[in-house]
């Protein structure tokens, strides 16, 4: 128990409530910590939310199909993240995409009546909570727009303008395989070496195992 009240508190989130609390909710039921191993699915696709999910620690990731019934990752969660957040108290709170563990990790859940109560009996969470919800609901309606409906090439120069800016140089730096950049840009593997080979032939990059060089203007 001890070990999961020093993970709550560690959460930014939840770091104004005592440790006495946490221990009373986590005893009567109101908190309750899940175990998931890796490749465990989480939601299905339409799946109703009836719950808040923090992770507390591992990592979550949201995946969706492809037209070949391929299972892509779409974005990417850690210890400190919200899932469902915005679904909660929503008209339609059905989760749009399947949400499963990468690696092993674990969630904090808390049912819909309890987030209610601490809304109004705790001021600084219910601030940080809809800051969070605020936040993080443009950056992931980015990253999904990100992925659906572009071409492989709009993904892969959409990739390399940030990693760009980021490290500000056209050589940018790998810190990941072809492969895991294929899932992180939720396409086939084989796609994507067959797009930077397209690019490369069309002089607009060249690139090695570690890196890729922008030669052009690969925006016009």
């Amino acid at each position: 128990m001890k070990k999961y009240i020093d993970l709550i508190k560690n959460i930014d989130l939840l770091n104004s409530i005592s440790d006495k609390n946490i221990l009373n909710n986590l005893r009567d039921g109101s908190f309750r910590v899940v175990s998931y191993m890796k490749d465990n699915i989480l939601h299905f696709d339409g799946e109703r939310c009836r719950k808040f999910e923090l992770i507390l620690s591992g990592k979550i990731i949201i995946n969706r199909i492809d037209e070949s019934g391929n299972l892509l990752n779409i974005s990417e969660f850690y210890a400190g993240d919200i899932l469902g957040g915005n679904l909660l108290f929503s008209k339609n709170p059905y989760y749009p995409m399947t949400i499963s563990a990468s690696q092993p990790s674990l969630i904090l859940e808390i049912n819909r009546e309890k987030l209610f109560n601490m809304f109004t009996d705790d001021h600084i969470f219910l601030r940080k909570y809809l800051q969070y919800i605020s936040d993080n609901a443009n950056i992931l309606g980015d990253k999904i727009k990100h992925f659906i409906n572009k071409t492989i090439r709009e993904k892969v120069i959409n990739f390399l303008e940030y990693e760009a800016k980021k490290q500000n140089s056209n050589y940018i730096k790998l810190n990941i395989t072809k492969t895991a950049l294929a899932e992180k840009l939720g396409v086939q593997r084989t796609s994507l070496s067959r797009e930077l080979a397209k690019m490369r032939k069309e002089g607009l990059i060249s690139f090695d195992a570690k890196s890729i060089t922008i030669l052009d203007d690969i925006y016009k």
